[in-house]
């Protein structure tokens, strides 16, 4: 009884952790584009921003949208794409931090 208690945490350690690292970038550091490039690509599409910082090999961009509500959104960064997994508006339905 014990044995198989022990291997279904350790089951559900493992798939719990294959889940969290499917949502990270996996980039490496010679591909990744400036900050400065992702920044104007956000703020032409009409983001301020607020700052961005790298988070999990992704880039973690803070900023507020045109209507004044907070953004938190993470990017690819060599392809500066959306990553999915963050949620938008933050302290609406904020990030996965």
């Amino acid at each position: 009884m014990i044995v198989r208690a022990a291997l279904a945490i350790a089951l559900a350690a493992v798939t719990t952790t294959t889940a969290v690292a499917d949502d990270r970038c996996a980039v490496p550091l010679a591909d990744w584009q400036p900050k400065a490039v992702l920044q104007l690509k956000l703020e032409g599409e009409g983001w301020t921003i607020l700052r961005i910082r790298s988070d999990d090999g992704c880039y973690k961009v803070f900023a507020r949208d045109t209507s004044g509500r907070m953004l938190k959104a993470r990017f690819d960064p060599a392809t500066l794409e959306r990553v999915p997994g963050g949620r938008g508006h933050h302290g609406h339905d904020g990030d996965d931090d």
